[in-house]
């Protein structure tokens, strides 16, 4: 990825993580996160899940290069 977004890179990374805790809470604890914190605005949960997916699609190429640099 270029130097000029690495804005982008931190925001995909930290949605991604995001996403990562929710799941885990929701299949450990059976706890929502997302309807916890933004549970009033259901719009902004939709929101939010829809750039945790879309930031999962732009980490793919990145996570791609780094596994074929460890390959070597």
């Amino acid at each position: 990825m270029k130097k000029g977004n690495s804005w982008l890179h931190a925001v995909a990374m930290w949605l991604v993580i995001l996403g990562g805790l929710q799941l885990g809470l929701m299949g450990l604890l059976e706890w929502d996160l997302m309807d916890t914190l933004f549970g009033s605005w259901e719009w902004l949960v939709t929101l939010l899940y829809i750039l945790i997916g879309l930031s999962a699609l732009v980490m793919v190429p990145m996570a791609t290069d780094s596994c074929k640099k460890c390959m070597k």
